[in-house]
């Protein structure tokens, strides 16, 4: 019998809330669902509420009854705003987070580099956003439980899931004992140990790196704005590296790479602690300032990844699907990104708007992108953490030479999340014009945000579909290809036509109208009237035309749904 712990998580500034256990005798009994997601952290709500937001319903489980405990995933990027504004919970990040642009190198008490990340008017939200795991989760979980579509299962651990014929069978445990579930499709979100993966016998492919950092939250003053802090060889940690990162309610995250040979246990006794956190605030001149402890862990950096997250009607997402290091705020911000690839995809397959072959291309794209963000991690990784002496031999190169010598000093930044261009993938459009632009996203590409007027961007009007957006003159749209955006949603297909026009009157035949009276959409879109852009439903590029016309328009909707 599953027993989960009723005891609040200590904090010395969140309170937790204990949230009661769903138990199948106080409920009707079981039909078969549509979607069981399994893990109710970031990845597995976001996917919960993607699938949602596109009217498909399903269960979500927590193993445990409260949220998680401690920092985790604080820094959240722009495009993961943007993915979490879709899913209404990015105005609650907004105002309750500190957002930064701006990262530190110091070496030797110099400070050797600045990084200042681009933020212009087109932006909505800020590079970088620091907010702790628990108050997302918080964020996530009540728009899950204000949601009908999703039923939020506190204390519901999964023991046991099988593939059958048309779906899995899951054996799940409570605390009054297991009861049965069918489903058509299996979301495993259970994180990086997922049990799901290890009962399947898959192996992750890739590496793992020796050097174990520690975590501490800690409650203290200090003067510094938001922005990230790191010290390479410190004197109190020589050959090693700190991170340092301002939270909000006067918390800050200290992350130190512990000397080699050094046990986690170890590592977090109380007095090891004490004495290294001393140590830091001393080296930045804040010896004595007094700071309590909320929270400590440690962690290792890996870079693995399924080879395949789609296995039969199972599927793996988050850290289940891959295990990615920390250095470039990648875990969370790559699994908002999975989240609403793997929402879109299955929602598709289920609705009958594609065949189920599109959940191989759901797979494919992500593989691509956790295998690309290895590459590009693997190089910070092994900058921030050198496995062997040849690499700190470099390294260190690199450390000494920044002291006087500025063209090494940009080696210091290594690139931090981003999303994953889909250039390959087979939903491009193979008919349309996109050779041909001379700029502007491209096939695959995410989408830039435009602001239209004041406080009113383009990301605010899509989503929920395939968004059409069309520059419009004052002959509105063709009737050929209203007619074909009709044809096309006859079916059921979700597909929006936005009109874009520097007239504040609406445009027939579109069903919105968004004004850009300074034809900014045009510009940073490279499109002219009678042109167009056709976003997917996670808004990335899949066909662009710089003048359109029925015909390709409907062929390359028929590519995207692999139809």
């Amino acid at each position: 019998m599953h027993t989960p712990s009723t005891q609040p998580r200590p904090s010395i500034y969140y309170k937790y809330q204990v949230f009661k256990p769903w138990l199948a005798s106080q409920n009707a009994p079981q039909s078969k669902h549509k979607v069981v997601i399994v893990g109710a952290g970031p990845a597995g709500m976001v996917t919960a509420l993607e699938l949602a937001r596109h009217g498909v319903p399903c269960v979500l489980l927590s193993a445990d009854l409260q949220f998680s405990q401690g920092s985790r995933a604080i820094v959240f990027t722009r495009r993961s705003m943007e993915i979490l504004q879709q899913v209404g919970v990015a105005h609650r990040i907004t105002e309750n987070g500190l957002p930064w642009r701006c990262g530190n190198s110091i070496y030797r008490g110099q400070k050797v580099f600045r990084m200042e990340t681009p933020h212009d008017p087109d932006d909505r939200f800020f590079p970088m956003i620091n907010i702790q795991q628990q108050y997302l989760e918080e964020y996530l979980h009540d728009a899950c439980a204000s949601n009908p579509l999703i039923d939020v299962r506190w204390g519901n651990k999964l023991v046991k899931a099988v593939n059958i014929e048309d779906g899995v069978s899951a054996e799940i445990d409570t605390p009054e004992g297991p009861y049965t579930l069918t489903t058509d499709w299996l979301v495993a979100a259970d994180g990086g140990r997922s049990e799901i993966r290890s009962s399947m016998n898959l192996k992750l492919e890739g590496a793992s790196f020796e050097s174990i950092f520690v975590i501490a939250d800690i409650r203290i003053d200090l003067p510094y704005p938001t922005e990230r802090l790191a010290f390479f060889d410190p004197d109190w940690n020589r050959g090693n590296t700190i991170l340092m990162h301002r939270e909000p309610h006067g918390i800050w995250r200290v992350d130190y790479q512990l000397p080699p040979g050094e046990t986690p246990e170890e590592a977090l006794r109380p007095e090891s602690l004490k004495q290294r956190i001393d140590a830091q605030l001393k080296m930045i001149g804040f010896e004595g300032t007094p700071w309590e402890m909320d929270w400590n862990s440690v962690y290792s950096a890996r870079t693995l990844t399924l080879p395949e997250y789609v296995h039969q009607r199972i599927v793996f997402t988050g850290d289940a699907a891959h295990l990615l290091p920390i250095f470039g705020v990648r875990g969370a911000n790559t699994a908002f990104q999975d989240a609403q690839s793997l929402g879109w995809h299955l929602a598709f397959v289920l609705q009958g708007h594609a065949p189920e072959k599109l959940m191989q291309n759901h797979s494919t794209e992500r593989v691509g992108a956790a295998r690309e963000i290895i590459t590009e991690a693997g190089k910070s990784t092994r900058f921030m953490a050198p496995p062997s002496r040849g690499f700190r031999l470099l390294r260190d190169a690199v450390l000494s030479l920044s002291l006087t010598q500025e063209f090494v000093r940009p080696l210091y930044h290594w690139r931090t999340s981003r999303p994953h261009e889909y250039s390959r993938s087979l939903l491009n459009s193979p008919c349309d014009d996109n050779r041909q632009f001379k700029g502007g996203p491209a096939l695959g590409a995410p989408p830039q945000n435009v602001q239209l007027q004041t406080d009113n961007y383009l990301l605010d009007h899509l989503g929920g579909g395939f968004d059409l957006v069309y520059v419009a003159d004052s002959k509105g749209i063709p009737k050929d290809i209203a007619q074909a955006v009709a044809s096309l949603q006859a079916p059921g297909l979700p597909l929006k036509l936005i009109a874009i026009s520097s007239h504040a009157t609406a445009i027939e035949g579109a069903h919105v109208t968004l004004h850009d009276p300074h034809m900014r959409f045009q510009a940073r879109y490279a499109v002219q009237a009678g042109g167009a852009y056709l976003f997917r439903p996670d808004q990335h590029i899949c066909a662009r035309w710089l003048q359109l016309d029925a015909a390709r328009l409907t062929q390359s909707l028929q590519v995207a749904c692999m139809r």
